[in-house]
């Protein structure tokens, strides 16, 4: 009887296996050190990225927090070289023109971002290039776009004014529900339509709920980005010193205020341009933090 015997020695993968872990030890201290450069090229330039923004907030605080009293949230704006005054009607313009545009663009964007994440057709890879294409559109030419087709018709209003706004936030909305509904597991849609429910019912009830910390996130990013444009608002809602509440008649928004306010020669006007850039500026971060915290919150409680 013949016994076989095995030599690791002349095994070519074992040998190779040890080639290549003898050029990994001989190395490894040089790739620890190009790791450490690269973490030291990413941390300056976090650093170098974010002293312009500090910058910008704090002196958007210095000069701005002095214009915070109850008669700049209370009082209309005044006509330029009137003293005193407030924001309060760009104020209620601003939080009228923001609600109509999100209450009619998030279920559209939301049935977009449904679409494209159910559909992978030449007409799906059209409307998602379109998307893509009007993220990076300038926003002004969303306010003369508004202004040549709806303006010229209906004339000045804060309703042409969240057209031009919802057109800006339309496409962010529906790719982020593209991409959150996308991240669901798909055995949860198999699981429905093996149950027998049907498509819609499986989305509104099963795709949906999974979904909703990246939609809410990419909702409040957009109306983020929406509520702080100025172009669109310059051609569409024309601005009124009074308080008005109706959207069809023309309104005041906050970046208008800064606008018109910031280039006029009177102290009070530029207090006031300040102070609403401050208002601004922390709306924008609240809900930038916000929709962060509230997806995290909401993914927390999923698990």
């Amino acid at each position: 009887m013949t016994t076989l015997t095995f030599d690791a020695s002349t095994d070519p993968i074992l040998e190779r296996r040890r080639q290549i872990q003898g050029i990994a030890r001989a190395s490894v201290s040089r790739r620890k050190t190009y790791s450490k450069i690269a973490l030291g090229i990413c941390w300056a330039t976090l650093v170098i990225a974010l002293i312009p923004l500090v910058a910008i907030i704090v002196y958007t605080v210095v000069k701005g927090i002095a214009a915070w009293n109850w008669t700049f949230f209370s009082q209309p704006t005044k006509p330029e070289g009137i003293p005193g005054g407030g924001i309060w009607n760009a104020l209620v313009g601003t939080v009228i023109i923001g609600a109509v545009a999100t209450i009619v663009t998030i279920p559209l964007g939301l049935l977009g971002g449904l679409y494209l994440a159910e559909s992978d057709g030449r007409i799906a890879a059209a409307v998602r290039f379109t998307a893509d294409l009007m993220t990076g559109v300038p926003s002004i030419l969303m306010g003369i776009f508004g202004y040549i087709a709806l303006v010229k018709v209906f004339g000045y209003s804060g309703l042409v004014g969240a057209f031009a706004i919802g057109m800006i936030m339309l496409p962010i909305i529906m790719r982020a529900c593209e991409t959150a509904i996308r991240g669901v597991p798909g055995h949860l849609n198999e699981a429905g339509l093996a149950l027998g429910a049907r498509r819609f019912t499986i989305a509104r009830r099963v795709i949906v709920p999974a979904a909703l910390p990246g939609i809410l996130t990419g909702g409040l990013l957009a109306i983020a980005r929406g509520v702080g444009e100025t172009a669109p608002l310059l051609f569409t809602i024309f601005g009124t010193l009074y308080t008005q509440w109706n959207p069809t008649k023309v309104m005041n928004a906050l970046p208008l205020v800064i606008f018109n306010d910031s280039s006029s020669p009177y102290p009070d006007q530029l207090q006031i341009a300040w102070g609403a850039a401050l208002l601004l500026m922390v709306m924008v971060l609240v809900l930038s933090i916000g929709s962060r915290l509230l997806a995290a919150h909401l993914q927390k409680e999923r698990r």
